[in-house]
Formats: C-alpha cells, structure tokens, sequence
C-alpha cells in the first residue's frame, strides 16, 4: 500500500505543481500582457479530475477517507470484522460498477473533442476509470489482507 499512496501522491504532487505554475502565468499573461492564453481552462479542468480521482487512490491507500465509527465502536471485534468485510465488498462493486460505467462513457464519447485543443474526451472519462478502479483495488486488498495494515499510516510531518 506504501508504494500505490507515494506514486499516486507523487502524480497528485506534480500534477498541482503544474496546475499552479500554469495557473499564474496565464494570469501573469492575462492581466500584465494583456494576452490570454486559452487552452489553460481546458488543460486546468482536465488536470483537476486526474488530481481527484488519482487521490482517492491515495487517500484509500493510506485510510484517510472519512468514515463514521459511530456502530463500530458498539460492536465485538469479530462484528466490527464482519462489518468491515460487508463495507468494504460494497464498495469493491460500487466502485467497479463506476469504473465500468466511465469505461462505457469513455468509449461512446472517444470521438468528442475538445473545443481549444482539440483532445478526446475520453481521457476525462479515463481518469474517472482510473480511480474508482484503483480505489477498489485497494480497498478489496484490505478486505482480503486487513491484517496487512491493521493501523492506519500517518504523515508525521502534518503534526
């Protein structure tokens, strides 16, 4: 899990790094020179869904989705493992069935194009396959290994 939360934050690192960096110079460009650079908004939207589908990976990999333990705490360990099996199934099939329905849209909208530059649209829907297919493989991981990482890894430098 270590490696899918350090090259999914890296890609979610870099991918904000050039988000921002294109962000002020199209602003730079736009009010200084007084030239607007048009393909940034659409390179900007695309960029953004990778930078959110790609970190659900990572946020799953390292167990900082948000949950609510409200019942979990009232349960026996052996009920809170049965409980966990049954979320965690539930959310392989969700998250498969999300990961097949973007794949089923990518192919069907593959011929659209962008209006500045011109690229398919399936690379948006891509991303949507991407991580929701990522996010299942993790979490059916922990379904099928929970001992693997019964704790969940923290980022000491956050604190």
């Amino acid at each position: 899990m270590r490696l899918i939360f350090l090259a999914a934050s890296a890609f979610g690192a870099l991918s904000v790094a050039v988000l921002v960096i294109m962000t002020a110079v199209a602003v730079f460009a736009r009010y200084i020179l007084g030239m607007p650079i048009a393909w940034t908004e659409e390179v900007s939207g695309l960029l953004m869904i990778w930078i959110v589908m790609v970190g659900a990976i990572a946020c799953e990999a390292n167990r900082q989705h948000l949950t609510i333990d409200l019942i979990e705490g009232l349960l026996s360990r052996r009920m809170r493992r049965l409980l966990s099996m049954a979320v965690g199934l539930a959310s392989v099939g969700l998250l498969v069935f999300m990961a097949w329905q973007a794949w089923a849209l990518g192919q069907t909208t593959a011929f659209k194009k962008t209006q500045i530059l011109g690229v398919s649209w399936f690379w948006l829907d891509l991303a949507v396959v991407v991580g929701a297919a990522g996010t299942a493989f993790v979490t059916a991981w922990r379904v099928v290994r929970p001992e693997a990482e019964a704790q969940p890894a923290r980022d000491r430098s956050l604190y």
